[in-house]
C-alpha cells in the first residue's frame, strides 16, 4: 500500500471518529436536559469536567503515541470508546453519565493526538499546508454532518442512540486500524527523511520555510528570523485555540437552552444550530486554497475579534435569523484559529505526536476554562440568565490584550 493510500484510511478513520465523538458530545447535553433535567449550570458544569480531563489526557496521549507507537495509540482509544459508550444506556442518573463521560474522555484523548500526527508525518514544508487543510476538512465536514443530522436521529433512533451509534462506529474504527497496521508492517510508509540524508545545518528545515514563505507572498516574513517568527506564532496560536474553545464549550452546553428559547425541536435545533459548523468547514477550504494567511498577524487577530462578537451574538440575539447570522461568522473566526494552531504546531515540530498532544490539551485548557467560568458566573448570579455568556465574553477580552502583547514582545 502506498504512503498516500495509507493516509487516505487515516483520513477515513478520522472521519468517522469526528462524526461518532461530535454526535455523542453534541447530543448528550440536550440528553441531559431531557432525562435528568440539567439546567445550564448543570450542563456548563458537566462540560467543564469534561475539559479538565481533557487537558491531562490529551497530554499524556500524544505522547503515549510518540513512545509506543501511532496504531497502539488508537487500539486503545478506539477500543475504550466502545466499551465505555456501551455502558452508557445502562446509567440511569446523572452521576452515572458523568462517569460515562470522563472515561470516555480519556480514551478519545489516545486517538486525535495521533490522527494528527499520522496525517502529519514524513510532509515536507510544501506538502503540509495542503495535508493539514485535507485533516481539517475532513473532521470539520464529518463533525458539521453529525450536528446537522443528529436531532433528526435521536426523534428516529431515540436518545440511547447517542451511545450505541458512536459505539458501533468506533468499533469499526478498530477494525479498520488494525487492517491499516497490517499494511503498514509490509510496506513501510510512515516515517522520517533519513538523518544521513540531511544537511549538517541545524537550521535546513527553517531555512527552507523562509524560502517557502517568500514563495507564498509572505514578503513581511522576510526580514524576520524564520525560528523566531515560527515560534511566536506557535504561541500566539496557542494563546488564541484555547479561547477560542472557550468560546465553542461554553455555547455547546447553552445550545439547549437557544433552542428552548427558540422553540425548536431536536431535529430542527440540529438543522438550525449546526450552521457554524458548515461556515468553519468552509473557512477550512478558503483557507486550505489560500495560503498567503500563513504568518500574518492581521488574519488572527481580526478572526479573534470577530470570534469576541459572534460568540456573545449567537448567545443572547432574540431572533433566529441573527442567531443564524453570528453563527456564520462565529464558524469563520473558530475556522482560522483551530487552522492556524494545528498548522503551527505541525510546521514548527518534528515530535509531531508529542505536539499533537500539546496542541489538544490546550484546546482542554479552553474546554474547561469557559464552561467553568460560565458556571461559577451562573452560580454567583442566578438571577442574570446570561452570566455566563458575559462572564466568557470578558475572559475572551482579556485574552486579546494577550496577544497583541505576545506580539509586540517578540517583534
Amino acid at each position: 500500500m502506498s504512503p498516500r493510500q495509507l493516509k487516505t484510511g487515516f483520513f477515513i478513520l478520522e472521519g468517522v471518529n469526528a462524526f461518532a465523538t461530535a454526535y455523542y458530545f453534541n447530543y448528550l447535553f440536550f440528553y441531559l436536559q431531557q432525562k435528568f433535567g440539567f439546567s445550564n449550570l448543570g450542563n456548563l458544569s458537566f462540560s467543564a469536567l469534561n475539559g479538565f480531563v481533557y487537558i491531562f489526557s490529551a497530554f499524556y496521549g500524544g505522547r503515549f503515541a510518540q513512545k509506543h507507537g501511532y496504531f497502539l495509540a488508537l487500539y486503545v482509544g478506539f477500543l475504550g470508546m466502545t466499551i465505555i459508550l456501551l455502558a452508557g444506556p445502562f446509567m440511569a442518573s446523572g452521576p452515572g453519565q458523568l462517569v460515562v463521560m470522563t472515561l470516555w474522555t480519556v480514551a478519545i484523548c489516545f486517538t486525535w493526538p495521533t490522527l494528527e500526527a499520522l496525517v502529519s508525518e514524513g510532509e515536507e514544508a510544501r506538502g503540509l499546508p495542503r495535508i493539514v487543510g485535507i485533516y481539517n476538512m475532513v473532521w470539520a465536514l464529518a463533525a458539521a454532518l453529525a450536528f446537522f443530522s443528529g436531532g433528526m436521529l435521536v426523534e428516529r433512533l431515540g436518545w440511547e442512540s447517542i451511545f450505541w451509534l458512536p459505539a458501533t462506529l468506533h468499533l469499526a474504527q478498530f477494525g479498520f486500524a488494525l487492517w491499516l497496521a497490517r499494511q503498514h508492517r509490509r510496506e513501510p510508509t510512515i516515517e522520517q527523511e533519513p538523518a544521513a540524508s540531511l544537511p549538517p545545518a541545524a537550521s535546513h528545515k527553517f531555512q527552507a520555510r523562509e524560502e517557502y514563505w517568500r514563495e507564498e507572498g509572505a514578503a513581511a516574513m522576510a526580514a524576520a528570523p524564520a525560528r523566531r517568527v515560527a515560534k511566536t506564532f506557535l504561541r500566539m496560536a496557542w494563546v488564541a485555540n484555547p479561547l477560542a474553545y472557550t468560546a465553542i464549550n461554553t455555547a455547546l452546553p447553552l445550545i439547549p437552552d437557544v433552542a428552548r428559547r427558540l422553540e425548536l425541536s431536536p431535529m430542527l435545533a440540529g438543522f438550525v444550530c449546526s450552521v457554524w459548523m458548515f461556515a468553519r468547514l468552509a473557512a477550512f477550504v478558503l483557507l486550505w486554497r489560500w495560503t498567503a494567511w500563513h504568518y500574518r498577524f492581521g488574519w488572527l487577530l481580526s478572526s479573534y475579534l470577530l470570534l469576541i462578537l459572534s460568540f456573545a451574538g449567537l448567545l443572547l440575539a432574540p431572533y433566529l435569523w441573527a442567531v443564524v447570522l453570528a453563527q456564520l461568522v462565529f464558524g469563520w473566526s473558530i475556522g482560522l484559529i483551530y487552522y492556524s494552531s494545528l498548522f503551527y504546531s505541525m510546521d514548527a515540530s518534528d515530535t509531531k505526536g508529542a505536539h499533537g498532544g500539546v496542541h489538544e490539551a490546550a484546546i482542554g485548557l479552553g474546554i474547561f476554562a469557559g464552561p467553568s467560568l460560565g458556571a461559577l458566573a451562573l452560580a454567583f448570579f442566578p438571577r442574570q440568565p446570561h452570566a455566563s455568556a458575559w462572564a466568557v465574553s470578558s475572559l475572551l477580552m482579556l485574552g486579546l490584550v494577550l496577544l497583541t502583547q505576545l506580539r509586540r514582545r517578540s517583534w
